[in-house]
């Protein structure tokens, strides 16, 4: 019987085949901590007892929610996190870098075939590389800390075919709001979603860390495409046996299989209040909207930011309108303002901030009050995630938010 891509990283880390529900323990290569974690994290560390870090080179400890603070309690994340790298040898620490789940591929941790964890449900987004990863507690991830291992369930895999050419105005993140809207955010629970056919070869790496991201919207534990040259050009690494060795099986099992037409393929929106509430774009076109915001780890790369610029430039963001513009890292941050993509969208009256999570988790300026709409290109829309729990938030791509916030209201590119 042959082998999804999840079970083959698996059983080459534990050195022997596996099947859906084998319960593992794996040595872990690489774990990350937010800055919302590490106290508690330090603290559980603490209470069971150790007194070394078990690898403290495959330990990344990222600021991001909270920079800047925008709370008193903040700081007390940042110390903590300081006093326990310099306590326990811990080198890998990013201050002001920008998003952990941007960081953890871009800065050249996570390759294909590794495991990493993260104090963070968005962990799913090293996926995009060939790479079983997913978000734990600050409990699971003091017990890594302390020895270097985690037991794994070996997940059950839905394939999910995309074959065909994405219409112009489609992007990565309607394909996988279409794909949520239709498992449901229940639908993929403790599954690996397991992305192939010719549209995702063709995707960058960009956009299928869109969709990777977000993956556990449908409740699955991790979300992977197989390790290409394009994952390998990133990844800075050779495309050679290892990688090609990782591609699944043709007899491999499936709980099912999902089939899909690029072409059928539309912009969508995820619609107050639930991320499987999907709907077409034109269905909801003309809500009017208070703020917009491109950034986030789902849709704050340079693609990203390139693709609102090319349908902003030499317009404006309407009069009544604010748009918040977030790039995820500190690298993209520096190349869209190296060609001019920063300088496009800040003619075009958007504000510009530093890289981090911001609005996405309802810090770093731009919450909003009750009964105003905003339209994001993040992973989450739920009550309260963006200021009181009147806010009403629209999922988007990059593309339907640029042309959103040049209209005033929800509309195609």
């Amino acid at each position: 019987m042959g082998h999804t891509l999840i079970e083959k990283i698996i059983g080459n880390k534990v050195g022997h085949e596996v099947k859906p529900g084998d319960i593992v323990t794996v040595d872990v290569d690489w774990c990350m901590i937010d800055d919302i974690m590490v106290p508690f994290a330090v603290q559980k560390f603490e209470e069971m007892g150790f007194d070394k870090v078990a690898n403290p080179d495959s330990v990344v400890l990222i600021y991001d929610h909270f920079l800047p603070a925008t709370q008193v309690d903040d700081s007390r994340h940042f110390r903590a996190g300081d006093e326990f790298a310099d306590k326990y040898g811990i080198k890998r620490v990013h201050r002001t870098d920008g998003i952990c789940h941007q960081l953890m591929t871009e800065a050249g941790y996570v390759k294909p075939g590794d495991i990493a964890f993260g104090t963070d449900s968005h962990t799913v987004t090293y996926g995009c590389v060939g790479a079983f990863s997913t978000g734990i507690g600050y409990t699971e991830m003091a017990g890594i800390l302390g020895t270097g291992q985690l037991w794994i369930k070996v997940p059950e895999t839905i394939r999910v075919e995309i074959d065909g050419t994405l219409p112009g105005n489609v992007t990565s993140k309607d394909v996988i709001l279409r794909i949520i809207g239709d498992l449901t955010a229940s639908g993929a629970t403790y599954q690996a979603l397991e992305f192939g056919g010719s549209t995702v070869d063709a995707m960058s790496v960009a956009s299928r860390m869109t969709m990777s991201n977000m993956s556990v919207e449908a409740g699955a534990k991790c979300g992977v495409f197989v390790p290409d040259e394009k994952t390998c050009d990133y990844c800075r690494i050779p495309y050679d046996d290892s990688v090609k060795a990782l591609q699944p099986d043709g007899d491999a099992t499936y709980t099912k299989v999902m089939r899909y037409r690029a072409e059928d393929f539309v912009p969508v929106c995820a619609c107050p209040s639930l991320v499987d509430n999907i709907k077409p774009v034109s269905e909801i076109k003309g809500t009017k909207v208070n703020q917009v915001f491109l950034g986030s780890c789902t849709n704050g790369r340079l693609e990203d930011l390139r693709t609102a610029a090319a349908y902003m430039k030499g317009k404006h963001v309407a009069p009544f309108v604010k748009m918040i513009v977030t790039p995820a890292s500190r690298k993209i941050y520096r190349e869209a303002l190296a060609d001019g993509t920063l300088e496009i969208l800040s003619d075009a009256g958007a504000i510009i901030t530093t890289p981090g999570c911001g609005l996405c988790c309802g810090r770093g300026g731009g919450i909003l009050s009750d009964d105003e709409v905003v339209v994001a290109t993040n992973n989450r829309n739920f009550l309260g995630r963006m200021g009181t729990s009147k806010v009403q938030i629209y999922l988007a791509s990059p593309a339907t938010a640029a042309a959103t916030a040049v209209a005033g209201y929800i509309t195609e590119a």
